[in-house]
C-alpha cells in the first residue's frame, strides 16, 4: 500500500471494537487492517487548511489557516467554550451553521477517559465524540434544547468533575471503571441550581466502547511531525483519534487535518 494526500481526522463506527477509516486525498484507508503490522508515515511538509484548501504554514485549530480561524464558524469561541455560545440570541459568524449545530438538542454527559470527567455534545455527535476522547464508557445526563444552556450546566458541574480528558493515562491503558457513572450522575443532579434540573433525564443507559489495542505502552512519547518527519514501526493499536505503536510513540491524527501525507504499509 502507498496512499498519499492530505488527511483529516479519523471516521468511526461503534461496533464491538471501534472501526477507524483515515481519508487521506482522495481515498480512506480501513486503518483496524494494519494493527499489527508495520507502517511508514512521511510528511512532505505541505499544509493544506480544511476549509478553504489553501496552503499553510501553520496549522491553527488542527487544521485552519489563520484566515479561516479567525472567520470560520467551526472555530468560533463556544466550540471550546460552549458557554460563550450567541446563536440563540442571533449571534454568530454564521447562523445558517450555528442553525445546525448550535440550535438543536445537545447533551451533557460524563465519561470515563480514563477519569470521570463531565462534557457537552450535539445530539448527532454521540456515540462520535466519546470515541474520539478515548472514553471507555459514557452515559447522558442532560438534555438541553441549545449549545449555550447545555455549557451552563457544564459550567456548573465543574465544580465537581473535570472537563478536560488526561490524554497520557488514557493511552497508558489506565481505566476508571471504580467509578459508578449512574451514581455519579445523580449525585450531579443534587448539586445543580433547581432550575438547571429541568433537563436531567432519566436514561442511564451506558455506552461501553472497545479499541482495537493489541497492547498499551507501558511509556508513551508524543510524535511532533513538524518535528519529525517521518515515522515507522508496527502499529499496535488505535484509541481516541491516536495511532499507537509498538515502541511506545503515540500520534494525533486529528492534530494533523490538513497535513499531506505519505503512508506505506
Amino acid at each position: 500500500m502507498h496512499i498519499e494526500g492530505t488527511v483529516r481526522k479519523m471516521k468511526t463506527e461503534l461496533k464491538d471494537e471501534v472501526q477507524y477509516y483515515l481519508p487521506i486525498g482522495t481515498s480512506e484507508i480501513h486503518m483496524n487492517e494494519m494493527i499489527g503490522s508495520t507502517i511508514h508515515i512521511k510528511h512532505t511538509g505541505a499544509i493544506h487548511c480544511i476549509k478553504c484548501g489553501k496552503l499553510t504554514k501553520t496549522s491553527f485549530a488542527q487544521g485552519y489557516c489563520y484566515s479561516c480561524f479567525v472567520s470560520a464558524p467551526e472555530t468560533e469561541e463556544c466550540v471550546i467554550r460552549p458557554e460563550l455560545c450567541r446563536a440563540h440570541e442571533g449571534i454568530a459568524r454564521d447562523m445558517k451553521f450555528a442553525a445546525s449545530h448550535c440550535l438543536i438538542d445537545h447533551y451533557v454527559y460524563l465519561a470515563l477517559s480514563p477519569g470521570i470527567k463531565v462534557g457537552v455534545t450535539r445530539s448527532t455527535q454521540i456515540p462520535t465524540r466519546w470515541i474520539d476522547q478515548g472514553a471507555d464508557s459514557a452515559v447522558r445526563l442532560a438534555r438541553t434544547p441549545n449549545r449555550y444552556t447545555a455549557g451552563l450546566l457544564e459550567v456548573a458541574l465543574k465544580n465537581i468533575f473535570p472537563d478536560k480528558t488526561n490524554w497520557k493515562q488514557m493511552l497508558l491503558g489506565r481505566s476508571g471503571f471504580n467509578y459508578d457513572l449512574i451514581q455519579e450522575k445523580w449525585k450531579a443532579e443534587e448539586i445543580l441550581p433547581f432550575d438547571m434540573r429541568q433537563y436531567f433525564i432519566d436514561n442511564d443507559e451506558i455506552i461501553n466502547i472497545k479499541y482495537p489495542v493489541q497492547s498499551y505502552p507501558d511509556v508513551i512519547k508524543s510524535i511532533n511531525m513538524d518535528k519529525t518527519k517521518e515515522i515507522r514501526g508496527k502499529l499496535n493499536g488505535i484509541k481516541g483519534q491516536y495511532l499507537i505503536f509498538e515502541d511506545g510513540q503515540v500520534m494525533n491524527i486529528r492534530k494533523y487535518g490538513g497535513y499531506y501525507l505519505e503512508i506505506k504499509g
